[in-house]
């Protein structure tokens, strides 16, 4: 049997699937990325490799698995993984595109609208003790319906959020490297400029790949061609957005508010002050985090995983 690694300890079914096709290795732990020096260690006899997107797959780790044929990343994006050295070592790369876009699509339309409303905040006062006697603009949020939403990154799950704010009545403005024609017809969308968004939108959502060239996309310059009332959400990646910058408009009220499920550096600290900050809602990069897809994701890279080390092509390459 192929001998794989799987850099943590997954469901049961998925656990038994893989013993079934595999000389399995893992790391024996939920919650804890597996150390680096392990993971090297590791990878001497492995031709397939089971990670997560807290696995750097960089040159080192490829040069220390000689036997290599895939790597198989439990995610959409792979910033994780080198692909360029990947590619020159003939190692495949693949990913879980699609089975995750509805699910976080919910969820960047979930924190919509605890940002627009103030949920999280109001469920603190209302759990210690803190609300007050009934007054006109106590609590006062943002409306969501009827607003414009700026959609940056119109894909799988662009189009998702897009199709769910139609039940809100919203006017969907977008922002991609290219043009979608069909998308606008079905979804009803705008295409407009990149500050031509920033400009108008209420809602402005990051749903982008995350590369060195859109490092810090949103910073101050873009934050000060927001709306006082917009209301940014990024469920891309935290390297998208300049924090520090973020962290001042909000401050500052400069812009309303903040949805953030990722972060630059995952477990964030407790020292980042978008923290402290009461106008920034926070979750723990959990956009495909629903019972029934994180499992479909699973299945799909193991059966990457069967279909490569049998000789045959992967379902979802990121490379051939």
């Amino acid at each position: 049997m192929k001998k794989i690694y799987v850099t943590r300890k997954l469901p049961g079914v998925i656990m038994d699937r893989l013993h079934e096709n595999f000389d399995v290795n893992y790391w024996d732990d939920e919650d804890e990325p597996v150390p680096r020096d392990v993971l090297l260690r590791e990878m001497k006899e492995c031709e397939g490799l089971f990670c997560m997107l807290t696995e750097t797959i960089d040159e080192e780790l490829l040069d220390a698995a000689p036997k290599l044929k895939i790597v198989a990343n439990l995610a959409v994006g792979y910033n994780n993984i080198d692909i360029e050295a990947a590619k020159n070592r003939n190692v495949i790369v693949t990913n879980t595109p699609g089975v995750l876009s509805e699910t976080t699509a919910d969820l960047t339309f979930a924190l919509m609208l605890a940002s627009a409303r103030r949920l999280v905040e109001t469920s603190e006062v209302v759990r210690d003790g803190t609300w007050g006697a009934w007054s006109p603009m106590h609590y006062t949020g943002q409306d969501v319906h009827g607003k414009t939403l700026g959609i940056i990154g119109l894909g799988r799950i662009g189009e998702a959020v897009a199709k769910r704010s139609t039940g809100f009545d919203m006017n969907v403005l977008y922002h991609n490297r290219r043009r979608n024609e069909e998308a606008e017809s079905r979804l009803g969308a705008t295409y407009v400029s990149f500050n031509k968004l920033l400009k108008h939108s209420d809602f402005i959502v990051l749903l982008l790949p995350y590369s060195k060239s859109n490092h810090h996309l949103i910073g101050s310059q873009e934050i000060g061609l927001m709306k006082k009332e917009a209301i940014l959400i990024n469920t891309a990646r935290g390297g998208l957005v300049d924090e520090g910058a973020l962290y001042h408009a909000l401050e500052k009220r400069e812009i309303y508010g903040a949805g953030l499920d990722v972060f630059e550096e995952e477990p964030v600290p407790l020292t980042n002050p978008l923290l402290q900050s009461k106008y920034v809602t926070t979750s723990p990069h959990i956009g495909s985090a629903s019972i029934e897809t994180r499992l479909h994701m699973c299945h799909l890279v193991t059966d990457n995983l069967i279909h490569v080390l049998s000789g045959r092509d992967p379902l979802t390459p990121v490379t051939k």
